[in-house]
């Protein structure tokens, strides 16, 4: 889904911020976000965690679930 995001990270860039999180070398922070399947969908706002989806999902499904969230 990396290519999605990168795409969607420009179309909305004026509404989101999408940042990626590598867990290999940041295995403390997943833990302390209980990611334990990948890939995991995460929306924060106001630094609280909004919403969260495990899985793959198409770019449009992923513009869906990002607008329903917000």
């Amino acid at each position: 889904i990396a290519p999605s995001l990168d795409q969607l990270s420009d179309e909305m860039a004026d509404q989101i911020i999408i940042t990626k999180l590598n867990v290999d070398q940041n295995q403390a922070t997943a833990q302390g976000l209980n990611v334990r399947n990948l890939p995991t969908l995460m929306i924060f706002k106001g630094g609280k965690l909004a919403a969260t989806h495990l899985g793959a999902m198409s770019k449009q499904a992923i513009t869906d679930w990002i607008k329903q969230s917000v």
